[in-house]
């Protein structure tokens, strides 16, 4: 089963343009789910002459039951947006966050 949690799924229906791989081991648990990968992907939307960039990142959870994609932040965030993200995410213990909100994502389509 794949989940696109977005309002507009067709936002992401090509090969992100950037991709952080947090986790790919494959080998934990949470809530009898396995987590295979979580992945941050960034999209780039659009350019603006002044503002730049306007980019759409999306958190990827891959568990045994399925897989997840959610919006994690968009906007026009400057260079370097999907470094900065995942390390804010790595630094604040932000990765069990996207986990359990893939997981309750999961759990409500599969009822």
């Amino acid at each position: 089963m794949k989940i696109v949690d977005l309002h507009d799924p067709t936002r992401v229906d090509r090969t992100p343009d950037d991709v952080v791989v947090m986790v790919s081991s494959g080998d934990f648990t949470q809530d009898d789910f396995i987590i295979c990968k979580v992945e941050l992907r960034l999209y780039n939307e659009r350019v603006d002459e002044k503002l730049g960039v306007f980019s759409l990142i999306t958190s990827f959870v891959e568990t045994d039951v399925g897989s997840v994609e959610m919006i994690y932040d968009e906007g026009f965030r400057g260079n370097n947006s999907l470094s900065r993200a995942a390390e804010f995410i790595t630094s604040n213990l932000g990765i069990s966050g996207l986990v359990l909100r893939s997981i309750i994502s999961l759990r409500e389509k599969t009822k």
